[in-house]
């Protein structure tokens, strides 16, 4: 692909390079050889772009020149990705439903699926346009999904939950698991308590691989337009994730939280119950949400507090040894 055509594609101002080059792929800055296009987006990266063997390489608009070639941008990263998308197409699926597949009568599904082997459907289901489901998928009675439904081999989405158009499943996503919910008795155990009632996903939704959506006992759990949620994620019984939130992975979301539009939830981040992370905040790996967090705060730990002062505590606890035996001997000598 001419290097001209990739600079149209992404609207960007191409320097110090022939529009005739041709292009074979994307690689990585350190990787990349005399006819693949890399990025830089981090500025760290400067020296490495300086030396890069790539034919041409994206930056922003204030990137220092380079001997190679460059594509100048506003957001080096998001056009990476759509740099990638004009080589890489995603596999299609023709229209088609494999004999091995178990569908209910009832079931209303629109036109252009695709139904793989061994997927089953139970009754009063209904799927809107476009759908591709996977080997070995199983969509529960009485739910509802809307166009454009991509659910890989071996998701579930379970009783009557619903899901919008544009939303994709990766391999072993569960939507509407039940909530972990159990009252305890006056011998010690432990009685279940019912969990009737849907998770909701929304439009232009992602989940990836073995995330689980818990349903809830009353209300229900809704997952909101955008929310990207990485592989391993909890989100327990009547919690509710605003627009274009983003949880990483192995985040846990116990039940009846809430968490704010635009939301980053960084690797291994806990909330607990009932609790409110505010709209556009961060929340940084392995902390513990203990809390309600303010809107646009960016915070560490556990439990989680502003991340300034975490630096502050996390420098101070190499040397709490060498404090307290100060202390100690400040003590001695008092006495």
């Amino acid at each position: 692909m001419k290097l001209a055509r990739i600079a149209s594609a992404l609207n960007a101002r191409l320097e110090n390079g022939s529009p005739d080059t041709e292009i074979t792929g994307l690689n990585g800055i350190e990787q990349a050889g005399p006819s693949e296009l890399t990025f830089v987006a981090n500025p760290k990266y400067a020296a490495s772009a300086r030396r890069t063997q790539a034919a041409a390489v994206i930056v922003a608009e204030n990137f220092p020149e380079i001997p190679a070639a460059t594509l100048r941008v506003e957001d080096p990263y998001l056009s990476f990705a759509r740099a990638l998308e004009l080589f890489h197409k995603p596999p299609r699926y023709a229209p088609a439903v494999h004999p091995t597949a178990i569908i209910h009568p009832s079931v209303r599904i629109g036109p252009k699926a695709h139904i793989a082997p061994y997927v089953v459907i139970d009754e009063n289901v209904e799927i809107g346009t476009n759908a591709v489901l996977l080997a070995h998928v199983v969509i529960y009675r009485g739910a509802k999904i809307g166009d454009n439904f991509f659910a890989h081999a071996h998701s579930v989405v379970r009783e009557n939950c619903r899901i919008g158009n544009n939303v994709l499943l990766h391999n072993g996503v569960v939507i509407g698991s039940d909530g972990f919910g159990f009252a305890k008795t006056a011998n010690g155990s432990w009685y279940k308590i019912p969990q009737p009632a849907p998770a909701v996903i929304e439009d232009d939704v992602e989940i990836q691989a073995n995330s689980c959506i818990d349903r809830a006992s009353v209300h229900e759990t809704r997952i909101r337009r955008g929310v990207k949620i990485d592989n391993l994620v909890q989100v327990g019984h009547g919690s509710q994730v605003g627009e274009d939130a983003l949880l990483c992975s192995q985040v846990g979301l116990a039940g009846s939280t809430e968490i704010g539009n635009r939301v980053i939830l960084t690797g291994q981040v806990g909330v607990v119950g009932h609790c409110k992370v505010g709209e556009g905040a961060i929340v940084t790996p392995q902390s513990g949400v203990a809390a309600d967090i303010p809107a646009g705060a960016l915070v560490s730990g556990a439990p989680a507090v502003d991340h300034k002062a975490w630096l502050k505590y996390s420098a101070l606890l190499p040397r709490l040894p060498e404090l307290a035996r100060a202390l100690r001997a400040k003590g001695a000598k008092a006495k």
